[in-house]
């Protein structure tokens, strides 16, 4: 299932950004799984584990602007317990944007677990949206960044760039995000002209390797008697 997305303007910031709020050029596959769960109204996010999801651009890069924004900056202590006065915790920071972003997305579920797979919900999702449950509005990474529509791909929407997983590539993006932790896992990409089953990104969380610790042997001196 390939489907295509419109989004007016958006926003992907970087995990390292702080005041300057700098952004991904590309929507992360991370991003891309949240849209698709908030499409078909599921909250958790484990249900479609396995699905893998490929991304393409359609069109050159989209431009990048530069604005000055209100940012809230909260102080969590015992000091400041839900009261963030305006003028104190409110400073204007930069913050980049991506406008006139033409998405392609293709779905694979067939590594899925779930009974009903995830491409069978957004289609019934587009073609008879009575059925499903949603609440709020269709954003493409923060909630602002709200997308004009998503439908079916079709060949006049114009040539695809897809992002190719290379473990050389210089594109980094986030897969999956830890939401206890806010730690991401990063996938590396290539720009490439022709879609390849090395597009298609699992999304699956890390493997979490426990640590295993070594007892301690204490050793007793022997006396010898004389």
């Amino acid at each position: 299932m390939q489907l295509y997305l419109d989004c007016p303007c958006t926003s992907f910031p970087r995990s390292f950004a702080r005041d300057f709020k700098e952004t991904y050029r590309y929507p992360p596959p991370s991003t891309v799984y949240g849209l698709l769960l908030s499409l078909v109204g599921e909250v958790d996010m484990k249900t479609h584990l396995g699905v893998k999801i490929a991304i393409g651009i359609i069109g050159d890069d989209p431009p990048i602007s530069r604005i000055v924004r209100k940012q809230r900056h909260h102080k969590f202590s015992k000091t400041h317990m839900g009261i963030y006065p305006t003028s104190k915790f409110s400073k204007p920071n930069h913050h980049e944007l991506l406008t006139d972003l033409q998405v392609v997305l293709q779905i694979d579920s067939s590594a899925e677990t779930a009974t009903v797979k995830l491409d069978e919900r957004v289609a019934i999702a587009l073609s008879t949206p009575e059925q499903i449950t949603r609440f709020g509005g269709l954003s493409l990474g923060e909630s602002w960044a709200m997308v004009n529509g998503i439908r079916q791909y079709r060949d006049d929407d114009g040539t695809v760039r897809w992002l190719e997983r290379d473990n050389r590539g210089l594109i980094g993006l986030p897969f999956w995000i830890d939401r206890k932790t806010g730690q991401g896992t990063f996938q590396r990409f290539t720009l490439v002209d022709e879609f390849s089953t090395d597009c298609l990104v699992p999304i699956v969380p890390p493997t979490v390797l426990k640590k295993t610790t070594k007892k301690r042997t204490t050793k007793t001196k022997s006396t010898k008697k004389t």
